[in-house]
């Protein structure tokens, strides 16, 4: 079926019925606009519902979502109960738009220090959460931890021992997010070598936001992650992409990045994104929301922009699709029952 087809007829109900998994979602960006009205509401309004609402605007130049989690972070997130609630309701949103496991990031280092929850407390609240969507609705959720990279070397260690030290099988693996200016991945090289050699699965923000290619270079060739968030700095190295290509690594990213919003013009912006460079070299790119209610967007909208935008084809979302699961850290079984149900849903696609 042809890109014109799709968009015709069929697209909507396509990219909002197809099995998903996600794989790169940060828990603090799934927050409802209700529900962070309410935190602040109850925290005596240290911000006002204009500043609130200013992180659900995107327009052309977009709010960045960094200072909406420090926000939460410094201010606003105070109890065990808050994290709850803001994953299982992010569990039903996705849940909505047919996503059938998720594996979710959140910042350990900034609950503990600046909200003041310990870790154990977080980390059961969370499970709990994903327990009880998982009864209810169905729905599977596991944890990633993640560096805050705008902190210490030192304070990502610490992270990893609170994972040790508390150890969950929810809980597998790391990743490290934040802004990549003037941090790279080797100041987190300890926390990485002790994750991994603990067991941990290993992913990277990197190559974002145009950062340098050797950042993506460096957590696959020296961290050796098992898949890389965005990377798409990436096409600056022909062949470090064609190292990728080769061995069929899988890279998360996503349609509605703020760098790309802020620094193309909207004429340009469709032709000129990385993804769409990504989907013609053949790079194992699997499509994902990030912070999907701070960038006004969910699962099926990105899904739909990979056609509607980048040029993507029905085949191409079933490939899409299986990268995912075959990308994800669910246990075999699980990803054949995954790959099962995505290979008889296209069936009346293709």
């Amino acid at each position: 079926m042809s890109t014109i087809q799709i968009r015709a007829d069929k697209l909507y109900e396509i990219c909002h019925n197809v099995p998903k998994v996600e794989l790169h979602c940060h828990l603090f960006g799934t927050i409802r606009k209700d529900t962070f009205l309410y935190f602040n509401e109850r925290a005596g309004k240290p911000f006002t519902d204009e500043e609130i609402l200013a992180f659900y605007i995107r327009g052309e130049k977009p709010v960045g979502v960094l200072k909406a989690f420090r926000t939460l972070d410094a201010k606003l997130i105070k109890y065990p109960k808050d994290l709850y609630r803001l994953t299982y309701e992010y569990l039903e949103d996705a849940h909505t738009h047919n996503i059938l496991y998720t594996e979710i990031s959140w910042n350990p280092t900034g609950t503990a220090l600046k909200s003041g929850i310990s870790f154990k407390d977080a980390q059961k609240a969370i499970v709990d959460a994903i327990d009880d969507a998982e009864k209810k609705i169905g729905i599977q959720g596991r944890l990633i931890c993640a560096v805050d990279r705008a902190d210490t070397g030192e304070k990502a260690v610490e992270m990893v021992d609170w994972m040790l030290e508390n150890p969950d099988p929810h809980t597998i693996g790391i990743g490290i997010d934040y802004r990549e200016t003037d941090r790279g991945p080797e100041l987190f090289h300890d926390a990485y070598v002790k994750a991994k050699r603990h067991g941990y699965k290993l992913t990277a923000h990197a190559g974002e936001y145009e950062s340098p290619w050797q950042n993506v270079d460096y957590v696959v060739n020296t961290l050796h992650v098992d898949r890389v968030d965005h990377g798409y700095s990436m096409l600056h190295n022909p062949k470090l992409v064609e190292q990728l290509v080769s061995e069929k690594k899988v890279i998360t990213v996503v349609p509605t990045n703020s760098y790309y919003l802020r620094n193309f013009t909207p004429e340009e912006w469709a032709q000129k994104h990385p993804i769409k460079k990504m989907i013609k070299l053949g790079l194992r790119i699997h499509p994902n929301t990030d912070d999907p209610t701070l960038h006004d967007s969910d699962s099926t909208k990105d899904w739909m922009m990979m056609v509607s935008c980048f040029g993507a084809t029905i085949s191409d979302l079933e490939t899409f699709s299986l990268n995912g699961v075959d990308g994800c850290w669910a246990p075999e079984e699980k990803k054949e029952e995954l790959r099962a149900a995505i290979t008889q849903f296209f069936e009346k696609y293709l």
